[in-house]
């Protein structure tokens, strides 16, 4: 039986969290109930995490958050003495309760409740730690292309990966293996087959379209004329330009960035035409790659930026959609230097 692969591990992991996206839930309960070393992971998660369901959540009264600020700013608007006055006061003042047992029981409340309270702060900084490390993960991966790209340049006395192509060629039938060149992604799998980008550096650490991907074999690699589907590239690169009088590829300044979300969901049936309409939410939502937090975009300069919205500095330019397009077939290309379009 194969091992799991870390990134099945951390989808059993986000299950048993309870933060697996409905999609990741399904996902999740086939593994558990096809695979032995899942099912015996997920039920060791679960008696670890066990304990934390005898942990109820308290009732905070509803003007808790008024009496707290209220008592924040007249302590904060009082002198030092004052201040000093207000906590001594507050650890000499007796409990009015009748029941002999209530110190013990408060203490325990009180322990409870920074337990409680300490767990919410460390899971949602563990949450953000991990966020922040796939991040960084995706420019470092991002980087190791641009590195590997600028090797292929070089050994090509400065030509970029290209394959011959027909003016108005579609370029979103990723995964077509056919003699034909039908993808923008055609070109980059130029680096795989010759051993300048490892195929899994075109895999983004975050998206979860790249799970339970079989790993490419060395004879599939030679064998295949782009990637196999969208599990194996989870990037969106450059439209090229038109081509200049001094027979170089104007292509602007961004080269790549993370999935883009107008083509997450690319048509398995190349033979049937493709159409897309730009809607509002896919005029502004960012990519699915950082949980819609923004993009990782690398510029032909070679450094990496993560941005929270999809437009390039003070040029206003969206990397996602061409200008004064609305409708895609497939086709579209840049109509000026400055209109920067990645895609598929």
């Amino acid at each position: 039986m194969t091992p799991l692969s870390s990134e099945l591990k951390e989808l059993l992991f986000d299950h048993c969290m309870g933060l697996a996206p409905p999609e990741q839930i399904v996902e999740a309960q086939s593994l558990i109930s096809s695979n032995e070393e899942a099912a015996k992971l997920h039920s060791n998660l679960q008696a670890i995490l066990a304990p934390l369901d005898s942990i109820g959540p308290e009732v905070c009264p509803d003007d808790l958050i008024e009496r707290t600020m209220l008592r924040l700013n007249n302590a904060a608007s009082s002198s030092t003495d004052r201040l000093g006055q207000l906590l001594a006061g507050e650890q000499k003042r007796s409990i009015g309760s009748r029941h002999w047992h209530w110190p013990g029981m408060a203490r325990k409340l009180a322990t409870a409740a920074v337990f409680v309270i300490a767990g919410s702060v460390l899971f949602a900084a563990f949450n953000y730690l991990r966020f922040d490390s796939r991040r960084q993960q995706c420019q470092m991966q991002q980087s190791g292309f641009f590195q590997g790209w600028g090797n292929y340049v070089a050994d090509h006395d400065g030509k970029q990966p290209t394959v011959a192509t027909q003016a108005g060629a579609p370029w979103y039938k990723l995964g077509y293996q056919g003699s034909e060149n039908h993808s923008n992604t055609r070109p980059l799998y130029l680096l795989v087959k010759e051993g300048y980008v490892e195929p899994d550096c075109f895999v983004c650490p975050s998206c979860s379209k790249s799970r339970g991907r079989p790993k490419l074999t060395s004879s599939q690699i030679n064998s295949y004329r782009d990637f196999p589907d969208r599990r194996y590239i989870t990037y969106s690169f450059q439209i090229r330009c038109r081509q200049g009088n001094d027979g170089k590829l104007h292509c602007g300044k961004v080269l790549m960035a993370d999935l883009s979300p107008l083509f997450e969901n690319l048509p398995d049936d190349f033979d049937k035409p493709f159409s897309l309409r730009l809607n509002r939410r896919l005029r502004t939502v960012n990519s699915g790659n950082h949980k819609r937090k923004g993009q990782n975009v690398l510029f032909e300069d070679g450094h990496v930026k993560f941005l929270r919205t999809r437009f390039i500095d003070a040029s206003n330019d969206d990397v996602f959609t061409l200008q004064n397009i609305d409708v895609y077939y497939g086709y579209e290309v840049p109509a000026c230097e400055t209109d920067f379009f990645l895609a598929p």
